[in-house]
């Protein structure tokens, strides 16, 4: 019969890369995990890991076990997830990630109808970059992940991107700034002070191709890894910076800025990356839908 706590050691050890780290997330002596791993090898008769430099590496049927083993405590976790879920007492939550290139304005668009729910959802949100937060996704540490882009399905993680919707982008500024540069709006913006997202953010190579299909060159004073910090700057009138034309009214009265003029065909896409579960989480399903009917769907590149 087959022993699932060597069974789990191995799929610890196979998602961690070595024995010391699956150690540390298990808790128990390096030297135990390494003698059910082998109790377990001896029950199948096979090999399941060979040496790979200072590492480990699985062999071909150590491969075909993982393939098992990630059906039985990926389903094993939903349980426990499930059995500890608030919904069992009346509440239900929704650990949320949100990237930090992703608007606070739409994220909050997003998941405050969810506070609203007759259900009583209470939402639990970390921000953070967008490779760690989809880390934690994978380690069932969040629920979902607001991004401005997809999950890329590398290393076969069981991600799907949902694309939420996407929309238009105007540039704003600080009284002063807008009102110099509002006039003649697009061609006056050569040398205009511009505050901008990272490279590391998608919208950014739409940006600058938008402004090189202008043949306007601004001159870059600020990027920004974090979208509340740039509007931060812009606020107080270090340069112009895009923002969303949707929530115009919002982002005028909050940052006390003036809109400048539409970055027409520049949009910012939305995505709510989650976990494949055999049974979805309400509130995640919940979110895509509404999402999706509040902003335009997104269209081909």
């Amino acid at each position: 019969m087959l022993n699932y706590r060597h069974l789990h050691y191995f799929w610890v050890v196979a998602k961690e890369g070595s024995i010391v780290r699956a150690a540390e997330r298990l808790g128990v002596a390096a030297q135990t995990i390494s003698a059910q791993i082998k109790a377990l090898e001896q029950s199948f008769g096979r090999a399941l890991f060979g040496a790979q430099g200072r590492g480990l590496a699985l062999t071909e049927a150590g491969r075909v076990a993982l393939g098992y083993a990630d059906q039985i405590f990926l389903t094993g976790e939903e349980l426990v997830e499930a059995m500890a879920d608030e919904r069992m007492a009346g509440g239900l939550r929704l650990s949320v990630g949100i990237s930090d290139a992703l608007p606070k304005l739409v994220a909050h668009e997003l998941l405050a109808p969810l506070l609203h729910d007759e259900d009583g959802v209470r939402l639990i949100c970390h921000e953070g970059e967008f490779e760690e937060l989809v880390a934690e996704l994978m380690l069932h540490k969040l629920d979902v992940v607001l991004a401005d882009r997809p999950h890329s399905a590398v290393g076969g993680a069981r991600l799907r991107s949902h694309p939420i919707g996407e929309y238009a982008l105007s540039l704003y500024g600080a009284p002063a700034l807008a009102a110099r540069f509002r006039a003649d709006f697009p061609a006056g913006l050569d040398h205009a002070p511009l505050l901008l997202p990272s490279r590391h953010s998608a919208l950014r190579a739409r940006l600058d191709a938008w402004f090189e299909a202008r043949g306007v060159r601004p001159r870059i004073v600020g990027e920004f890894e974090d979208s509340a910090l740039l509007a931060t700057f812009g606020r107080t009138g270090s340069g112009l910076f895009p923002a969303i034309s949707l929530l115009e009214r919002e982002i005028c009265h909050q940052f006390g800025v003036e809109r400048v003029g539409e970055l027409t065909d520049v949009r910012e896409q939305i995505f709510a990356i989650a976990g494949e579960r055999r049974i979805p989480h309400p509130a995640v399903s919940a979110l895509v839908a509404s999402g999706a009917g509040r902003l335009a769907p997104i269209g081909p590149d």
